[in-house]
């Protein structure tokens, strides 16, 4: 029955090839033409053995990475610009491309191969494939370059899309119909964003490379599908992605681009959006705090790179009736600056071609950008408030209960952020660059995943715990006219026996654009002699004073500053600075961040303290309009 729904292999696929000069043109890639020149003829660069065995030995799995990424980038240049040029030698270079693919012994990612734990070896085993995130990048790369230059190989290079298929086949389709210990199809109830990355990809790759089966090629549909609707049957109905903003443009926007893609194949039979999956087209403008600042829980950045698929957004948005969610990606497009017109080539070919044949993107006037005045996700108990939709002005707030054995979990339970004019102040460092310790047995030992530096308590010398059972208890959430707030107990989140709860109150106030945070607990009266602190992690210049910290931002925000103010004014603060090295880090905070300990030790065992944040500008206008 499917294989009768689908189209054929030539067309089964949401794009012109490049035979259809109606679509492309050079005006089109033009922002690809200076690389692509000063690439062409010379040599490519090429992921090598010791660079994949770097994670087994000192953990360092970026540079091989990035070596790949640079390798798959410069070919889909090439691609887009053989499609709009048909010129030979550009042809040629694709060919160049796709042959250095098929030539590798491995399109895993090393840090993901099994290779270690299966055979003891730190290079890859050939004659066992591990089908994983790049290799599924890879397989449908190779399908979209075949579906948009496939006559022009025949031509120039007769016998390379039969090794395609081949390759294609023995490491990713095979493996996917053969081998169902994968932990990404979700069998076990685990689902996360490898279900839909991967399961999207084998998609694109059986539909487009298996043109001599039927019965396989919808065999290989059918178990794409039955695990992309696993993922969509994960997402809860307020739309959150647990794995933050960051992981949405590789969860959730996958998916979402699946069902494009299989809604096509099947001349609409197939890949409708559920009512159930709807409501996560407008995660994105949710986390949004301003400008290219969004709310970074888990493993996210606060200001990701400028380079996300918009179009992709924009058309599940169009797609599924969400004109503010489209408005926001034509927004965030425009504002961000992209250095190619239409999209850029590091999310991948099939991206990119979506976006550069796609007749109602960009959007010529975009609007400004939503800003949704409030916020309330119940499933991961994540609050955002502002002062009043459509504007980043003064202070944001947004405030998190959820657990700690989320996916890509820190843990931060009961953490805030602060957003002065759209951009952190009292920040989520986010993560650093990832390496073999990041999903490893010491990953909390990292700083950035631990609640020492994140916006807690650190209670008793004790710090959170990782896992499910370490959350949020009792927890509200309130939002009218006057204001927003998130209550919850903390208590559950620490591994120790003596909390008897630690209530924090998170509240943005409408009518004064305060901020404040009220800390109450009751510990058992068994002092050990170690401190309890409330830390705040600040971006920023800081100047204590007694009850008092003035945050002056290193990022722009029209000069103004932030007072941070504590009752009782008499709790004892110091700071600690933190010198940041990673790129991942240093390009969002620059070279530092400072951590603000406020020492409630001596309040005692029963006991509040009351946090006001202000911004500047308030009271400055304040003494203006009081002044003779």
């Amino acid at each position: 029955m499917l294989a009768k729904m689908l189209a054929s292999p030539e067309h089964s696929l949401p794009v012109p090839p490049a035979s259809d000069r109606r679509v492309w043109t050079l005006d089109r890639v033009r922002p690809f033409s200076a690389r692509a020149d000063a690439e062409l003829g010379t040599p490519w660069v090429v992921p090598l053995a010791h660079q994949y065995a770097r994670v087994h030995r000192d953990g360092d799995r970026n540079e091989y990475e990035q070596v790949l990424f640079a390798l798959q980038r410069r070919l889909s240049r090439a691609a887009v610009m053989a499609a709009a040029t048909l010129d030979p030698l550009r042809v040629d270079e694709v060919g160049d491309g796709v042959a250095l693919l098929c030539e590798l012994s491995s399109w895993c990612w090393p840090a993901h191969d099994d290779t270690r734990r299966r055979f003891g070896a730190v290079v890859p085993t050939v004659t066992d494939p591990y089908l994983d995130l790049g290799a599924g990048e890879i397989a449908a790369q190779l399908a979209w370059l075949d579906h948009l230059l496939g006559d022009q190989l025949d031509e120039r290079l007769p016998g390379l899309r039969a090794r395609v298929r081949y390759e294609v086949d023995r490491r990713v389709l095979t493996p996917f119909a053969e081998r169902r210990d994968w932990h990404w199809l979700g069998l076990d109830g685990d689902v996360h964003n490898w279900c839909a990355w991967i399961h999207g990809n084998v998609l694109v790759a059986a539909l487009r490379l298996v043109d001599n089966d039927s019965d396989r090629r919808a065999k290989l549909v059918g178990l794409a599908v039955e695990g992309l609707d696993r993922y969509i049957a994960s997402i809860p109905p307020d739309g959150a992605i647990d794995e933050g903003y960051s992981y949405w443009w590789n969860g959730a926007c996958r998916a979402l681009e699946a069902l494009d893609v299989l809604a096509h194949a099947s001349g609409g039979e197939l890949g409708s959006v559920p009512d159930s999956f709807r409501e996560t087209v407008a995660f994105p403008h949710r986390m949004h705090l301003g400008g290219g600042w969004y709310v970074n829980h888990a493993d996210g950045s606060a200001h990701p790179p400028a380079d996300q698929p918009w179009h992709a957004l924009h058309r599940a948005a169009r797609r599924v009736g969400d004109h503010t969610a489209q408005a926001h990606a034509a927004q965030a497009h425009t504002a961000q600056a992209h250095t190619a017109a239409f999209a850029g080539e590091a999310q991948g070919l099939g991206r990119l071609l979506r976006a550069l044949t796609d007749p109602d993107w960009p959007q010529p006037l975009p609007p400004p950008p939503p800003l949704p005045r409030d916020v309330w996700l119940p499933s991961t108990q994540v609050l955002v408030a502002r002062g009043e939709a459509g504007s980043g002005a003064g202070l944001t707030l947004a405030a998190k209960g959820g657990h700690n054995g989320e996916h890509h979990n820190h843990n931060d339970v009961g953490s805030v952020i602060v957003a002065l004019d759209g951009v952190p102040v009292l920040v989520d460092a986010g993560r650093p660059t990832y390496t073999a310790q990041t999903f490893g047995p010491d990953r909390y030992e990292i700083w950035t995943m631990r609640s020492d530096w994140h916006n807690v308590p650190h209670i008793r010398g004790t710090a959170q715990a990782p896992g499910h059972i370490f959350a949020a208890r009792d927890v509200s959430s309130t939002m009218d006219d006057s204001g927003a707030a998130l209550a919850l107990d903390l208590a559950a989140a620490y591994p120790r026996d003596d909390i008897r709860c630690w209530r924090r109150e998170a509240r943005l106030h409408r009518d004064t654009g305060q901020i404040t945070i009220t800390d109450r607990w009751e510990l058992d009266d068994n002092d050990d002699g170690e401190r309890t602190r409330l830390h705040w992690l600040v971006a920023g210049t800081v100047e204590l004073g007694r009850g008092r910290a003035v945050i002056r931002p290193d990022a722009p925000t029209g000069g103004h500053s932030v007072t941070l103010a504590w009752e009782p004014a008499d709790a004892p603060v110091t700071t600690t600075v933190r010198e940041l090295d990673d790129p991942m880090l240093t390009d969002v905070w620059g070279w530092r961040l400072t951590r603000v300990e406020i020492d409630v030790t001596a309040i005692g065992a029963a006991g509040a303290l009351e946090l006001t944040i202000t911004d500047s500008s308030i009271t400055d206008s304040s003494i203006a309009e009081e002044a003779p």
